[in-house]
Formats: structure tokens, sequence, C-alpha cells
């Protein structure tokens, strides 16, 4: 899709705005990264009925999302690691609009940087960063910020298809039942989203970003200052918690 030079381009525009961000680099990189969003774009109008224009204005978020994340040191080619940021922005915003529960466009906004400020504010403090020192990286109020948690949390009801991602063929939905009726599953959802929330606040973020943001673990334990090894440890450590929780109700 790129030739050598566009790609030598791209690289080399990327390394500069990691040393000195700026909006002028970052339209540089937009520009010549179009056509990844593009590509996109085109597969997922085949799986749906919303509009090229509306897609595609997502796909560049999940762009500038992964400009903002990208590391060179780390050897993966930009336009692997761009690809599942705009796939992902797409899949959560089709997962949206089929949602009873619509996120605001700024909650949605706010939640996306919400992520970049707790990392760096993890790596400033030496710890995880209050809900108070996240509001105010974010310029908003601790009760806006505790509103953006909460809608995002309800955004996207957890699906009892998830995978456990633990080397088993398992998926959520078995933590909580076999399968049932629809109105039974909407239940079964509301238990497990009750259970995350009784988890410690590290071993929730863990789970919320591996199924709800349908992040590798690596890229979680990178995030969030962890080893690959802590993170899986964590996820099972939630499963386990949660199907403990949910047996107590069952």
């Amino acid at each position: 899709m790129f030739t050598p030079s566009h790609k030598l381009e791209i690289h080399t525009l990327l390394r500069q705005y990691q040393q000195c961000p700026s909006q002028r680099l970052k339209e540089q990189i937009v520009k010549l990264n179009t056509g990844l969003v593009k590509k996109e774009v085109a597969y997922w109008l085949q799986q749906t009925t919303e509009s090229y224009e509306d897609l595609l204005q997502i796909g560049f978020i999940g762009l500038l999302a992964a400009i903002d994340r990208y590391d060179s040191s780390r050897g993966c080619a930009f336009s692997s690691f761009a690809t599942r940021y705009i796939r992902g922005e797409i899949q959560h915003y089709l997962r949206d609009r089929s949602s009873p529960v619509r996120l605001p466009r700024r909650y949605s906004e706010l939640y996306q940087q919400s992520l970049r400020s707790v990392s760096e504010l993890r790596q400033q403090l030496g710890r995880e960063p209050q809900d108070t020192e996240i509001a105010q990286a974010l310029g908003i109020s601790p009760r806006e910020w505790q509103e953006v948690k909460l809608a995002h949390r309800n955004r996207i009801p957890l699906s009892l298809d998830a995978p456990l991602k633990d080397d088993t063929e398992c998926n959520l939905g078995e933590t909580v039942s076999d399968p049932r009726s629809y109105a039974q599953q909407q239940e079964d959802i509301w238990r497990l989203q009750q259970a995350m929330a009784e988890l410690e606040q590290r071993t929730r973020q863990i789970l919320e970003y591996v199924f709800i943001e349908d992040m590798p673990q690596k890229q979680v334990a990178q995030m969030m200052g962890l080893t690959t090894v802590t993170v899986s440890r964590q996820v099972k450590k939630g499963i386990t918690a949660l199907r403990s929780s949910l047996a107590k109700v069952a």
C-alpha cells in the first residue's frame, strides 16, 4: 500500500512528532495515512448502513489516537498499529449506534483523552492517579469526570461472548450461565456489570481495557507500566473474582 519513500516520510514525521508534538506535524501524518482510514471504512461500509462520511470521521479519530500513542522504538509498523486503533474506534462507534444507551460525543472524547492522561499521570506520580487529578488533567470538574466514567461504563454492556483471553476456550458468558433467553441474558449482563464494580480499581481497569476497549494485554501492560505477566495474572484474578461474586447470587 505504501512505497518505501512513503514509509520513510511517515517514519521521519512520527519521530519528529514524538520529539516535539505540533498540530502541523500531526496534520501531515494524517494526510499521509488517509488511505488507511479509507480502506478500513470501505470494509465496514459492507457491514453496516452507516454513512461513509460518519465512518470516515470516526476512523480519523482512531488515527489521531494512534499518532499520539505510537512509539517507534518498539519496532511495530505504524500502519499495523494505526489500523488497530482505526478499526477499534469504528467498532466502538457501531456498538454505540446499536446500544440503547448512547454516549454523548463530549463524554466519548473525554474518555479517550483520559486514557492518555491516566498513563502520563501514572508515570509522573509513580502510582494510580486519583479522580481529582484525572479531572484536573482533563480540565473538567471531578463531578463531570464521575459522570464520564459512569456513562462509559454503561455505554457498552459487557458482551457475553467476549473471550477471556486466558489461554482457554471460555468466554465471559460462561462465568454467568448457559445460553438463555434474551431477557435472561440482559439480566446476566447487569449482574456482570455489578460484579465488575466490586473489583479492586486496578483489576477492574485492566478488565475494562482488555474486554471493553479490546486492547491486547501487552499494550495494557505498557500503558499501565506493568509487565505482561502481571496483567495476565490480574485478568485471571478478576475473572476468578467475578465467578465467585456471581456464584453468590446465582
